[in-house]
């Protein structure tokens, strides 16, 4: 197989780089922050729950996070992001909010409470007024520098409601810690035991009924800077606006739920059936949708690159089946080995993103950029080519054996007539 075209070097002339701008200056001034609020928040729940009760805490806060964690990622699969950008997610929520939201919600009640002089009524504003606002303002900064600095890992509502998501597993994992470990100081001075004590009471209502709470109300922080990502560069009050209708979402829904417990014996569980099943229900529903949006996405732009000769026939009908793509995985894992598996999951990753791409370009939507960017994947694609299309092909085969898909207009006069749409590059090295 010939060699991909080199790509054109750039002859602007060298700008001087600044050392506050390099990349590992940057990475290392995030780790350190991140670093840090984790032995800070570390400190301040140990001193808060003791050391028994915070290995306490810690081993129950855990039991959803997997769960959830998995739950996303499977969202994200048509179209995975780094799982550097999981992680930044996860720890942001679980260190750097997290510190954010104790020292600020706690300087806060206690300023309500010395300013009224009634320390009853500002537990009840500080968490449904003042905890809901910082909490979300704080998980919503990772959804945000995510939006800002990986723009090309951020194409979608997946994307914003799997940052989110985890970023919201994050903070819930260390507040559980909190709430469980100091529960478990209080049955210790009680005495109380079994299922009629406070840690299995509060074990059962933040980690077995609601450990989606705190992912629900960002996920709608997530889905406005989603809708941001889908508009194009010129619709700027759009772009900031629906973010920020998210965001106040988020907060809204979050101090619902924070005041259901003033709403009467049984308020907390009437919000509970009445209002946080049904909306954890439409928003799973929503996400789920839009991910087989997706891929019809896929199977719908790809066979322009069958034309140009990038992609063979069937590829984009593989690519635009997650059954399919499973099994284009599992045969070359089989016949070739694990490298070759995970080269196929790349392969069908970057046509995903050469789909979104030249989605976005076809209704107008496109970064100045969109040549050099639709170049580049191109060339990832095919110096994986050997292995991963007759991955593909063969998984088509399985999943549609009676004929190879057709694309009906494709190649005839007048197809690639979308206003302002450039035409696939064309392939010098097809067979």
């Amino acid at each position: 197989m010939a060699a991909f075209p080199p790509y054109p070097v750039s002859d602007a002339p060298f700008r001087h780089v600044h050392w506050w701008q390099r990349r590992w200056v940057r990475y290392g001034a995030l780790i350190t922050l991140l670093t840090l609020s984790g032995l800070v928040i570390l400190a301040l729940v140990r001193q808060q729950t003791g050391t028994e009760g915070f290995l306490v805490g810690l081993g129950l806060a855990v039991l959803p996070v997997p769960l959830l964690m998995a739950a996303f990622r499977w969202l994200d699969r048509v179209e995975p992001g780094p799982w550097r950008n999981l992680l930044f997610a996860f720890a942001w929520g679980a260190c750097a909010a997290a510190l954010i939201a104790i020292v600020a919600n706690s300087f806060a009640t206690k300023w309500i409470a010395t300013a009224t002089a009634d320390p009853s009524s500002a537990d009840t504003l500080g968490a449904t007024v003042i905890a809901p606002v910082v909490e979300e303002s704080a998980k919503a900064a990772a959804v945000l520098l995510v939006f800002l600095f990986r723009r090309r890992d951020f194409t979608g509502i997946v994307d914003g409601v799997v940052i989110a998501g985890v970023t919201a597993t994050g903070f819930a994992f260390t507040e559980n810690i909190l709430y469980l470990g100091t529960a478990f100081g209080t049955d210790q001075l009680t005495g109380d035991r079994g299922i009629a004590s406070v840690t299995a009471a509060t074990f059962f209502v933040r980690v077995i009924m609601s450990p989606f709470a705190h992912p629900l109300f960002t996920v709608l922080t997530g889905i406005g800077f989603g809708i941001a990502a889908l508009s194009g560069e010129r619709h700027h009050v759009r772009r900031v606006l629906v973010p920020v209708c998210g965001l106040l979402l988020a907060m809204s829904m979050h101090a619902f739920w924070n005041g259901s417990s003033t709403f009467g014996e049984y308020g907390f569980f009437a919000v509970y059936g009445a209002f946080m099943v049904p909306a954890f229900g439409l928003l799973t529903w929503l996400v789920i949708w839009t991910r087989q949006r997706e891929l019809r996405t896929v199977r719908e732009e790809l066979p322009a690159y069958v034309v140009a000769g990038w992609l063979g026939p069937a590829e984009p009908f593989a690519l635009g089946s997650m059954g399919a793509r499973r099994h284009a995985r599992e045969y070359a894992g089989h016949h070739l080995g694990r490298a070759a598996a995970r080269t196929v999951a790349e392969y069908e990753a970057y046509a995903t993103s050469l789909a979104f791409l030249r989605h976005r370009a076809r209704r107008g939507r496109a970064d100045a950029d969109f040549a050099v960017q639709e170049r580049e994947v191109l060339g990832q694609l095919w110096r994986r080519r050997g292995v991963a299309g007759p991955a593909l092909e063969h998984a088509a085969r399985a999943a549609a054996p009676v004929a190879p898909p057709v694309w009906p207009g494709y190649g005839g006069p007048g197809y690639y007539g979308y206003p302002g749409m450039p035409y696939p590059s064309y392939n010098p090295y097809r067979s």
